[in-house]
């Protein structure tokens, strides 16, 4: 059994996304960012860095798997799905895979941080990740010209990539006029694993879902 350590976060949406896709059973320990319970001393004991998700992989010796674009494809490898096992399709996944770890998702955050977060207001930083989040939405656009998925089949790397795009409104960068990112947008967001593995964990039912966007709760990238 997978133990998922994770919040309601992209990169935590990555994993759950991925479980559910997988059709992997898996427990959900919830971790709260506001209350920094990632950074008390039996957490950063499974993960030193302080950041979900984190897994538990209980079926083999407790192993821990830290960092969600390695916690991808470690399920993946272990369920045989979503990763091609030929050479040149596995590098088509890991290379885009790669570009949501080393692009997407830093720039994104980063927009997170000075849009949404940061006690004074930035323009010129607000505007140069708003405007590099674009520019790799453009990116992505391009691939997808001719291209249903990402990487030849869907697979970890349109996951990953999805569960950050989806939240391009809250970073303040428009996908307006892309076409086939939209489709692929679309078209990922219908899937039932992703629409079940996005409300993991589940919201505390007391707070209304526009509360907890008012208040950044749903989309904090601590």
């Amino acid at each position: 059994m997978i133990e998922l350590l994770t919040s309601r976060t992209p990169n935590g949406h990555k994993v759950s996304i991925a479980l559910e896709e997988m059709d992997m059973p898996y427990t959900v320990t919830p971790i709260s960012l506001q209350d920094k319970v990632q950074k008390e001393t039996w957490f950063q004991d499974l993960n030193p860095n302080g950041r979900i998700p984190v897994i538990i992989d209980h079926d083999d010796e407790d192993f821990v798997v830290i960092e969600s674009g390695a916690i991808l494809v470690y399920l993946a490898e272990k369920s045989g799905q979503l990763l091609p096992v030929a050479p040149k399709g596995r590098s088509l996944v890991m290379q885009w895979l790669m570009f949501q770890m080393g692009g997407i998702g830093p720039m994104m955050g980063q927009a997170n941080v000075f849009y949404r977060y940061f006690p004074e207001k930035l323009p010129s930083a607000i505007s140069r990740y708003q405007n590099e989040s674009r520019r790799l939405f453009e990116v992505l656009n391009t691939r997808l010209t001719d291209n249903e998925w990402l990487a030849g089949d869907y697979s970890i790397a349109d996951i990953a990539n999805w569960a950050w795009v989806r939240t391009h409104e809250w970073s303040g960068a428009s996908i307006e006029g892309l076409d086939h990112l939209i489709r692929w947008h679309e078209v990922i967001a219908a899937r039932p694993a992703c629409e079940k593995g996005v409300a993991v964990p589940h919201r505390r039912e007391d707070i209304p879902l526009a509360d907890l966007v008012k208040t950044g709760q749903e989309m904090v990238t601590i």
